[in-house]
C-alpha cells in the first residue's frame, strides 16, 4: 500500500549550517549528496542502520527533510521500533492507517539532541573541507606552466596571498617575487603556475614570476609567430629583474626570429620589459654550434677566438681589450647569463699583442707577493698579465673582481713596482 507522510512542525534546522549552501566551487548535486550522506551517517549511529529514513536536501530553499519509514504491525508485535509501528500507535498519527501500511513519519532532528548536532556539523565541515581541496586540486593540477592573473589579498614578510576569480588562494612565496616587484592589496597581477603540492590532500598553488617559464609564456602571448610553431623558444636564462638572454630559432626561413620577438621598435619585447620591473631582454638566434652559441650569447662582445671542452662543458674566450668588459657586463651579468644558457663554464681572456707580450708579465709570476685568490678573481674577469690589470679602471677592479679597494691598491701597487725596477 501507498506510504502517507504525517509532517510534524520540526524547525528549520538547516539554518545552523547554512554555510555549507553557499559553498564555493562544489557543484549542487555533490552538495546534496554530501549533505544527504552526512544525515545518513548520523542516523545509523543512532539506529543502527540508515535503511528504512528518507533524507530529502533542498539547498535552494535551505532546509531539508528526514522521514522514518515503519511498517504498522498489531500492538503486541512489534518488535524493532525502529522499522515497526502499533497499529494504536499509527492511528494517533492518522486514524485511516490500517496493518502492514507503511507509515512515513517526519522526524525532527533536534529531538536527538546536542551532540547529534555537532556530530552533524563536525561531518558536514570535514566533507566540506575534503571537497573543496579535492575541486582546488583537480583545477589546478593540469594548468601548471600556464600564467595566471590574480587580486593581491595579503602580503606578508615570506610570500604573498593571491586570491583567482573563484576566490581560491593561491601563494606567491619571496623566493619567486622579482626583487623590484612591490605589491599592494587589491591589485592585480600575473604570475606562472610553479607547481601544485597536494600534502595530505592540503593542496597548495605555488606561483613565480621568477621561472623561465614566466618569460616564455609572456613571449608566447606578444609574439603570434611562436604560438604558431613557426619560431621556437629553445632556452631561457634569467637573473630576474635584471637581465635575461633568450635563445630563438625560426622553422620558416623567410621569418627572422629576433626580429618577430622583438619587433618593430622594440614593441613586442617592451611591455614584457615593463611587467618583469624594466628586466633586460636579449633575445639571440640559436645554433647548435656550440662554439658560435658561446660568441652569441656573449653579444654584445666580439669574440676573437674560442677554445671548447666539451667533456667538461667548458670555454676558454679571447676577446680584444676593449671587449673584455663588454663580455662580462655589469656585475658579471652578461658572462654569468651566458654560461646559464650556453650550458657551459666560460673563461674569458684578454688577447696580447706579439710585442706587448714580450714586455708583459703573467699575473701567476706574483703568487709569492699576491695572494692566489687574488690573481684567480682578477683572471676571472679576463685579465691575466700586469699591464692588462695596469690599464684596467681602478673601479672596475674593484667593482666586477669583488675585491676590496685596500686589496686592489696593493695589487697596483706591486705591479708598478715591478716595471719602475
Amino acid at each position: 500500500m501507498a506510504a502517507k507522510k504525517v509532517k510534524d512542525s520540526t524547525p528549520n534546522m538547516f539554518e545552523t549550517f547554512k554555510e555549507f549552501k553557499e559553498t564555493k566551487n562544489i557543484d549542487r548535486a555533490t552538495l546534496v549528496s554530501v549533505l544527504e550522506e552526512s544525515f545518513r551517517n548520523v542516523l545509523a549511529k543512532i539506529y543502527g542502520s540508515d535503511e528504512n529514513f528518507d533524507v530529502i536536501v533542498n539547498p535552494d530553499k535551505g532546509d531539508f527533510e528526514i522521514y522514518q519509514n515503519r511498517i504498522v504491525v498489531p500492538d503486541d508485535e512489534v518488535v524493532d521500533p525502529s522499522k515497526e509501528i502499533s497499529l494504536t500507535e499509527a492511528r494517533k498519527l492518522d486514524e485511516d492507517y490500517e496493518l502492514d501500511e507503511e507509515v512515513s513519519e517526519r522526524i525532527e532532528f533536534s529531538k536527538f539532541g546536542r551532540r547529534a548536532i555537532l556530530n552533524l556539523r563536525q561531518t558536514l565541515a570535514s566533507k566540506i573541507l575534503e571537497l573543496e581541496h579535492d575541486s582546488l586540486y583537480n583545477k589546478y593540477k593540469d594548468r601548471e606552466g600556464q600564467i595566471i592573473s590574480g587580486e593581491v589579498y595579503q602580503t606578508w614578510k615570506r610570500e604573498v596571498l593571491i586570491i583567482d576569480d573563484e576566490n581560491n588562494e593561491l601563494i606567491l612565496p619571496k623566493s619567486e617575487q622579482i626583487p623590484g616587484d612591490n605589491y599592494r592589496k587589491g591589485e592585480t597581477i600575473r604570475a606562472v603556475i610553479l607547481r601544485v603540492d597536494n600534502e595530505n590532500n592540503n593542496p597548495k598553488i605555488i606561483l613565480s614570476r621568477t621561472s623561465p617559464l614566466f618569460l616564455e609564456r609572456l613571449l608566447e602571448g606578444e609574439v603570434p609567430e611562436i604560438n604558431d610553431g613557426l619560431i621556437s623558444i629553445k632556452k631561457i636564462a634569467r637573473m630576474p629583474g635584471k637581465r635575461a638572454k633568450v635563445a630563438v630559432e625560426s622553422y620558416d626561413d623567410r621569418i627572422d626570429p629576433v626580429g618577430a620577438c622583438v619587433g618593430v621598435k622594440g614593441s613586442r619585447v617592451h611591455g614584457i620589459v615593463r611587467e618583469l620591473c624594466n628586466e633586460n631582454i636579449d633575445v639571440i638566434n640559436y645554433t647548435s654550434n656550440i662554439r658560435l652559441f658561446i660568441q652569441r650569447a656573449l653579444s654584445p662582445a666580439k669574440v676573437s677566438s674560442i677554445t671548447i671542452d666539451e667533456e667538461n662543458h667548458k670555454a676558454e674566450v679571447y676577446l680584444k681589450t676593449e671587449e673584455v668588459s663588454l663580455a662580462i657586463g655589469r656585475e658579471g651579468l652578461n658572462i654569468k647569463l651566458a654560461s646559464m644558457l650556453t650550458e657551459y663554464t666560460i673563461d674569458v681572456f684578454r688577447e696580447i699583442e706579439e710585442e706587448e707580450a714580450e714586455e708583459d708579465i703573467y699575473l701567476d709570476e706574483f703568487a709569492d707577493e699576491v695572494d692566489q685568490w687574488v690573481i684567480d678573481s682578477i683572471k676571472r674577469i679576463g685579465l691575466d698579465t700586469a699591464k692588462a690589470v695596469l690599464k684596467a679602471p681602478r673601479e672596475m677592479l674593484v667593482e666586477k673582481a669583488d675585491l676590496e679597494e685596500e686589496t686592489v691598491d696593493h695589487l697596483i701597487n706591486i705591479l708598478k713596482a715591478e716595471f719602475e725596477s
